[in-house]
């Protein structure tokens, strides 16, 4: 019997009828429009050495529903590649990845209140 290949990761996250779905994905002017709009973001989510723990993905969770658009930064502590985790919070949380920039990331996910328009 073969180990199972997925992360321990995918059990941190309720399943439900209402998790988030990733939208179609952003085109380059979108993400011309995100990456403006974070230039000035102070990071909300910070991942150290517990690296992406319930928490760390209960917070992004939190703070992109308030949010929309967030800057999540990797402090020195944190081993892992900056853009594997940016995929794996993206994608726990239903998010999508905007930019990435040394450590430092912008993910966004429309709320049902819409505080951005997009172009």
């Amino acid at each position: 019997m073969m180990p199972s290949l997925q992360s321990p990761l995918h059990k941190m996250l309720p399943k439900d009828k209402t998790t988030h779905m990733a939208t179609k994905p952003l085109t380059g002017k979108q993400v011309r429009f995100l990456r403006g709009l974070g230039h000035h973001l102070n990071p909300i989510v910070m991942i150290g050495r517990g690296e992406l723990s319930d928490a760390v993905l209960r917070s992004a969770d939190e703070a992109l529903k308030v949010h929309e658009l967030i800057k999540v930064r990797l402090q020195e502590g944190c081993e892992l590649d900056r853009r594997e985790v940016a995929a794996e919070l993206a994608e726990k949380s239903g998010a999508q990845v905007a930019q990435i920039l040394g450590k430092t990331f912008l993910l966004y996910r429309e709320a049902e209140e819409k505080k951005i328009t997009l172009p």
